[in-house]
């Protein structure tokens, strides 16, 4: 490292230092007060305005872009979530399946109590699924999702549950959802797909949340596709993948950004016109 870059970065370590020294020094508390449970990560809370100003910042841009942007900051490979999370469909001409958002994240674990039952009627099977639907896995983030809101899913990436279906994925739209990232399933692929939500998942699922799951908890950090996202933080997705910026960084971010973009749209127009290519979406 040399001097210049280690005097830059001697303000950060310090505060990092400082604040481990702080917690090695308090005192740990009583273990009841951790077997009851407890949060080490607190969550953020934003404004709808403060959000609305961040989108603004990142309109326009790619993945591609956004990650040059998390290079400058020295975030190099954060935030990149696995190859494998990918867009269920893409639009190549308007770009549809793209989305900029405010992440607002649920957990879903899988259930211990087993199946819903046999031997049941029509009727009282569907009210023992709707009891489970309200009772022990609902939707908690529903009454949090405002215009612009990512609706972020951490769920066993093994599980062929479809938390995610064509009729809640609609209404999460309808709420102001710009789209949805899990880390597992969804259902009704073919429906989703004309129904035209951007939606990013590892694999199509099946089964339905009653009687497979239930939620642990809401607006709390997850980790999906291999990265943390904390509530707040800005989500980028496109055919390049999905990636999460810390809210911290995230105006650094789009400024650098949007110059890597700009640069990168005049480099093409010439190469366009060099091969007698119409302008496209791209490159506006």
């Amino acid at each position: 490292m040399t001097l210049k870059a280690t005097l830059r970065a001697a303000p950060l370590l310090a505060a990092l230092v400082g604040a481990a020294s702080g917690a090695l020094a308090q005192s740990p508390a009583p273990a009841a007060d951790y077997r009851a449970g407890h949060n080490f990560m607190p969550t953020r809370i934003f404004s709808a305005t403060d959000d609305a100003r961040i989108l603004k910042a990142f309109e326009g841009l790619r993945v591609a872009d956004v990650t040059d942007g998390m290079d400058f900051v020295g975030l190099h490979n954060v935030g990149l979530m696995d190859p494998e999370i990918h867009p269920l469909w893409k639009d190549a001409k308007t770009y549809g399946h793209r989305f900029i958002g405010i992440a607002v994240t649920v957990r879903y674990v899988p259930t211990q109590r087993g199946p819903l039952g046999g031997g049941l009627s029509y009727e009282e099977f569907r009210a023992r699924e709707g009891r489970w639907y309200n009772e022990l896995s609902p939707e908690p983030f529903m009454p949090l999702i405002r215009p612009g809101t990512a609706i972020i899913i951490d769920e066993a990436p093994d599980a062929d549950v479809g938390s995610i279906g064509s009729n809640n994925i609609m209404a999460w739209k309808v709420a102001g959802a710009v789209g949805v990232v899990t880390d597992a399933t969804a259902r009704d692929t073919d429906e989703v797909i004309t129904e035209a939500v951007p939606l990013y998942l590892r694999k199509p699922g099946r089964g339905i949340r009653p009687g497979r799951n239930e939620v642990e908890s809401v607006n709390r950090p997850v980790v999906v596709g291999g990265v943390l996202v904390n509530p707040g933080d800005v989500i980028v997705a496109d055919g390049d993948g999905v990636l999460v910026v810390p809210r911290g960084v995230a105006l650094q971010v789009a400024e650098f950004a949007h110059k890597i973009i700009e640069a990168d749209k005049a480099g093409r127009r010439d190469l366009y016109k060099k091969l007698g290519l119409p302008p496209d979406a791209s490159v506006k």
